[in-house]
């Protein structure tokens, strides 16, 4: 059984699709061992709660300096002991050190169809309003692994969406969390703890 470490920093949706689908058995040999939130109001945790999931928040606020927080941070993160760390719309960078501990074992769900809308300011809300002002006629979502870049790891599942006439940025947000995050994202990881995803020259490589 794989352990999952999920981080969240707002209301928990695509922790909720996670949930759902280890609890429905859509994700087998895995189970969320903590959620850990740097917003100590985020209803993510009491989503985690709900469900008997340790919920810890690790605030960048309660710490002197970044390097104390970064290093703390990694210290609880090692103290459960997981096998893959899933951002879940986690609004904080990952320090080097973590990425490199967890190479290939840090995934990320981003609201587009990278590389079109990622990278240094493309988060929530913006990456929609972006699409729409760009006027794109479809986007979609990505998970993908996390690296020493924004956005830029090995891709491993991407779902496209269309963008409708009269879209909203709120709209197409709710779209493409219904009709591609909360899909891919349980997918990938059910890919991943059953050894089905492995990297090579930077690319991911899938089998079943």
């Amino acid at each position: 059984m794989r352990k999952i470490a999920v981080l969240v920093s707002g209301g928990g949706t695509n922790l909720q699709a996670i949930i759902d689908a280890v609890e429905s058995g859509a994700i087998t040999n895995a189970q969320i061992s903590v959620v850990i939130s740097n917003n100590r109001n985020a209803y993510a945790l009491e989503r985690a709660r709900a469900h008997g999931i340790p919920a810890v928040c690790i605030s960048p606020r309660d710490y002197e300096n970044r390097d104390l927080f970064n290093e703390d941070f990694l210290r609880q993160l090692n103290s459960y002991g997981v096998d893959l760390v899933v951002l879940a719309g986690f609004l904080v960078v990952i320090p080097e050190p973590m990425i490199k501990q967890y190479k290939n074992r840090i995934i990320n769900v981003h609201p587009s169809l990278i590389p079109s809308f990622c990278g240094t300011g493309f988060y929530g809300l913006k990456v929609h309003e972006a699409a729409l002002a760009r006027g794109v006629k479809v986007t979609g979502a990505t998970v993908h692994f996390v690296d020493e870049g924004t956005d830029t790891g090995p891709i491993i599942l991407q779902k496209a969406v269309e963008v409708q006439p009269d879209d909203t940025p709120e709209v197409l947000q709710r779209r493409v969390m219904e009709q591609a995050e909360w899909k891919i994202l349980p997918e990938a990881i059910r890919l991943i703890v059953n050894d089905r995803v492995s990297v090579m020259d930077g690319k991911v490589c899938i089998t079943e």
